[in-house]
């Protein structure tokens, strides 16, 4: 599965897997609202990701 990975979707899924860890140790560490602010950058990361796909996929 990961063998169809490049380095920047690589660094994309790390960037929001860490996004989504944080959020969750600031929710539970009792800064709800800080951590509804980092957790929603999760999807946006991953739909930046997906949009980055697209465009290359296009190109070919």
């Amino acid at each position: 599965m990961f063998k169809h990975f490049n380095i920047i979707d690589i660094l994309l899924l790390i960037s929001a897997l860490s996004s989504l860890i944080f959020s969750e140790i600031l929710f539970f560490s009792g800064e709800k609202e800080n951590a509804i602010f980092i957790g929603l950058w999760v999807p946006s990361i991953l739909a930046f990701g997906i949009y980055l796909r697209l465009i290359k996929n296009s190109k070919k």
